[in-house]
């Protein structure tokens, strides 16, 4: 892909708070909802704890600037021994979407989970979103499963 920046995918770290807090901020927007501060800064303080049993973040630099996030989880699976990964929260910043910062997030989970030893990993995205779903189909595989949730 001619287009392509050069992008570092790293873990997220304590001095990445504003720049962090913006992006989610932008993808909340996204899915047109909020949080209250108390769950960014509780949400933050997951991201860098080491509980297993918390989210993880990568985030994408381009020229020494956060461009991107992913936040994901292992847990277990009832039909396998190996925990698997949920990517919960995949944003790349709109003006840089097609250069490659999303796929390199999605490469970076899946290093991750692979390391961990979680062979699976797996996402929810909305039907409408168009742009990000050509690049999941490029990187993934649609599943026919339909998401219902407690009324």
């Amino acid at each position: 892909m001619a287009n392509r920046v050069s992008v570092v995918v790293r873990p997220l770290r304590a001095s990445d708070k504003p720049q962090w807090s913006e992006m989610w901020t932008a993808y909340l927007a996204f899915y047109e909802t909020t949080r209250p501060a108390e769950i960014f800064d509780l949400y933050f303080n997951r991201l860098l704890g080491d509980d297993p049993q918390d989210f993880n973040c990568l985030v994408a630099e381009v020229d020494g600037t956060l461009v991107g996030l992913a936040h994901y989880v292992y847990h277990r699976h009832g039909w396998s021994e190996e925990n698997v990964c949920y990517l919960q929260d995949l944003y790349a910043d709109p003006a840089l979407r097609g250069k490659g910062v999303g796929r390199a997030l999605i490469e970076g989970v899946y290093a991750a989970a692979d390391a961990a030893g979680a062979p699976g990993v797996y996402w929810l995205t909305q039907d409408s979103n168009e742009t990000a779903r050509k690049l999941y189909d490029r990187i993934g595989t649609k599943t026919p499963f339909i998401k219902y949730t407690r009324r």
